[in-house]
């Protein structure tokens, strides 16, 4: 169980892929980051970007920022690799040969061990598969829900409109990451901590958002260029520090109706 616990919370979500940092794989192989991704080198041929791909600062500082046992990332002088559920497979196909070339009783040993945590990564990413209609976060699955929320956000062309009684400056900030001329519209509860100032602030860089007022609902939703509306579990500022899921709703210019007018 506590192993299926902490491979589960190494599974993150980067553009748009479910995928395992070197630094975690490593740890779950029993050999360093170094040794690993050495391997990697050696066989690059293997590895086309479907399979592996570096990450940039941008997501570093993300990765960094959501996942405590990530921190040291911050400090290493080498971009950190993510691989996906098929670089996994082939990782784990060309560290099973390297270990063959062990001592027979270590490697059984370390090789049972391995394959039973490889089998269990397999299972999870495709048990906890997210797409864009729908999905269910992890308590501590922060980086994973934030970058798939990020991603909806930047589907919008037009305008996101957002209900949530509970937004903070965290979710202002997730927001600058919208298209340019996108319009904002967030209806939040009267005694929301987000002030005129913060509100104008914003304005100046990311234009266009409006706060608006209602006491009328109790639900999260998401609403995108009119066209697309989704049910939120939990408050975007709160992604992932609780288990929590979202749902496209089907008839969507019906339902948005419907909201709308509850407002």
């Amino acid at each position: 169980m506590n192993d299926l616990i902490n491979i589960k919370n190494k599974i993150l979500v980067i553009r748009g892929q479910q995928v395992m940092l070197d630094h975690d794989l490593a740890e779950l192989y029993g050999v360093e980051t170094r040794v690993l991704n050495q391997a990697v080198r050696r066989n690059i041929d293997r590895f086309p970007e479907y399979f592996c791909f570096q990450l940039n600062k941008t997501e570093i500082k993300e990765v960094v920022t959501s996942c405590d046992h990530l921190k040291m990332l911050i400090f290493s002088p080498f971009n950190p690799y993510a691989f996906t559920e098929q670089g996994v497979a082939m990782l784990s196909a060309i560290l099973r040969s390297k270990t063959a070339k062990k001592h027979m009783i270590e490697s059984d040993v370390h090789q049972k061990i391995s394959d039973q945590r490889i089998d269990t990564i397999f299972s999870l990413m495709d048990k906890y598969k997210i797409d864009d209609k729908q999905g269910i976060f992890y308590q501590g699955q922060i980086f994973d829900a934030f970058s798939q929320f990020q991603k909806l956000l930047q589907n919008a062309k037009k305008e996101i409109i957002l209900i949530d009684n509970y937004i903070d400056l965290t979710v202002l900030d997730r927001l600058t990451k919208k298209h340019k001329g996108v319009k904002v519209t967030i209806y939040t509860k009267p005694d929301t901590p987000i002030t005129r100032l913060e509100v104008n602030k914003f304005n100046n860089q990311y234009p266009t958002l409006e706060i608006k007022h209602t006491t009328t609902m109790h639900d999260r939703f998401l609403i995108l260029d009119t066209t697309e509306i989704y049910h939120i579990g939990a408050s975007l500022k709160d992604l992932g520090k609780k288990c929590f899921g979202f749902t496209k709703l089907d008839d969507s210019k019906r339902m948005i109706q419907a909201v709308l007018s509850w407002l």
